[in-house]
């Protein structure tokens, strides 16, 4: 899955010039927590997010509630904003994977998706949360198995033929690193229109192959 695939399209956009307390409103009424700053053309400016709106803390004992209000009435985006330098960003055409290691590694909570210096859409923690449950099938009623198989060629293919022999579609797959197993990796699978202990059976009998979890699940 790529991210033009999961991103939010079209996203709402703001301009440098959006009052601050503007701003803090739109997000409001529309429940989200980032907003791009966009320029002529779309291109991005900079980016304002929940955060954008805190005081430091010298500031925030300094001012009673009124003159808090009154301090952001008087500011404008582009005084809020991180700017668009700093800003972590990705193309439509990279995948979803490789956006999830960014918001984790940086500890961000979205991406503005750029294509040739236009904004195009944006992609959130929560965007990439949805993808991860669509590529393992979450909504979808059926089994789910977890195969434990040594790391080493021709594994797969021994666990697909057993699927094959008994007429079992995946719906979705995922695989990892097998947890304080080394030489070993795991791989999720998502089985549907069949029962929990048809597929213990399938797979149960595959050499050098262990089922570690099977459970139906809706």
């Amino acid at each position: 899955m790529l991210v033009k695939d999961c991103m939010t399209r079209h996203p709402i956009m703001i301009s440098p010039k959006t009052p601050a307390a503007e701003a803090q409103k739109i997000m409001t009424e529309n429940n989200i927590r980032h907003l791009p700053v966009t320029g002529k053309g779309k291109r991005l400016h900079g980016l304002v997010t929940r955060q954008s709106f805190l005081l430091a803390p010298d500031v925030l004992a300094s001012l009673d509630v009124w003159h808090i209000t009154r301090y952001l009435s008087g500011l404008t985006v582009k005084e809020l904003m991180i700017k668009a330098d700093e800003v972590y960003t990705i193309t439509p055409d990279k995948t979803v994977e490789r956006s999830a290691k960014i918001l984790s590694d940086r500890k961000i909570g979205c991406l503005p998706v750029v294509e040739d210096g236009v904004v195009v859409g944006i992609i959130t923690e929560v965007d990439v949360m949805e993808a991860i449950q669509r590529m393992l099938a979450m909504d979808v009623e059926g089994v789910r198995v977890t195969v434990r198989m040594p790391d080493r060629p021709g594994e797969f293919a021994k666990m697909s033929n057993a699927l094959g022999e008994h007429a079992m579609g995946v719906m979705g797959i995922g695989t990892y690193p097998s947890p304080r197993r080394d030489g070993f990796f795991d791989v999720v699978l998502k089985i549907r229109n069949v029962k929990s202990d048809d597929v213990e059976k399938a797979l149960g009998q595959v050499e050098d192959q262990e089922i570690i979890d099977l459970r139906d699940v809706v």
